[in-house]
């Protein structure tokens, strides 16, 4: 059985067709006359078709399937071309769908700055969202629900490839008519505010790391809301509610 033809045997021909010269084809090419003769001859011989005539003084001349295969290979060329620009297009530039976790109280915050970038950079890449808490979040990543995760690093298992973005202080949230929203300054020790009701964003991970903030500031909280939700959280504060320790 004949071994079956090349794309580089194909290549080989179609210039030799074109210029119907053995040596401007072989210089054209940058390869020896003989490495092009033998090609040409395996192409025929897989074929079971004489596509040249060799002529003594005129070089080659395509017979009637010669012709015929010349035009019939134009177009798989050109996609084959066409396939060769595409697979380099994938090894410098990213395709395809890209699923991220956010922890929810940063996504109004962070996420359309992040996504406008993200896409200038990487336009064929279709990103979609999954907003949740922390737990919610580092389930999913484990269950093959999102891809990546714009997180804080609280109460984060083993199993995890993690990297740190921005390192994001606490702060203590007022309302405006609290008398340490009009201090230049805007700084406060939390031990300030020991005794006065406050509103706790209560989500898994988060309850914890505000409960260490306050042991660490020698604080005993008065809770007087407690909710999941970030804006609610605000919201309470700014009608005077209590205060908030948050990120």
């Amino acid at each position: 059985m004949a071994k079956p033809f090349t794309l580089t045997q194909l290549r080989y021909f179609a210039v030799v067709a074109e210029l119907e010269n053995m040596t401007a084809a072989a210089q054209r090419l940058l390869v020896t006359q003989s490495a092009l003769s033998a090609s040409l001859s395996q192409l025929e011989a897989s074929l079971s078709t004489q596509l040249f005539v060799r002529l003594k003084t005129r070089g080659l001349q395509l017979t009637a399937s010669g012709r015929q295969f010349a035009q019939d290979i134009k177009v798989f060329l050109e996609q084959a071309d066409s396939l060769y620009e595409s697979a380099r297009g994938m090894g410098t530039s990213l395709v395809g769908e890209l699923k991220v976790g956010v922890f929810a109280p940063l996504a109004p915050f962070r996420l359309p700055t992040i996504l406008q970038t993200f896409e200038t950079e990487h336009p064929g890449v279709e990103v979609s969202f999954m907003e949740a808490d922390l737990a919610e979040l580092q389930a999913a990543l484990l269950k093959g629900e999102c891809d990546t995760a714009l997180m804080y690093g609280l109460g984060l298992g083993r199993g995890f490839t993690h990297r740190v973005l921005e390192l994001v202080p606490p702060h203590v949230l007022v309302s405006a008519e609290h008398p340490a929203a009009s201090r230049p300054d805007r700084r406060i020790a939390l031990k300030e505010l020991d005794g006065e009701p406050s509103v706790v964003l209560d989500l898994p991970h988060s309850r914890e790391y505000y409960e260490q903030l306050y042991a660490a500031a020698g604080v005993q909280p008065v809770v007087k809301h407690r909710f999941a939700g970030y804006e609610t959280v605000r919201s309470f504060v700014a009608k005077g509610h209590g205060y908030a320790l948050l990120n």
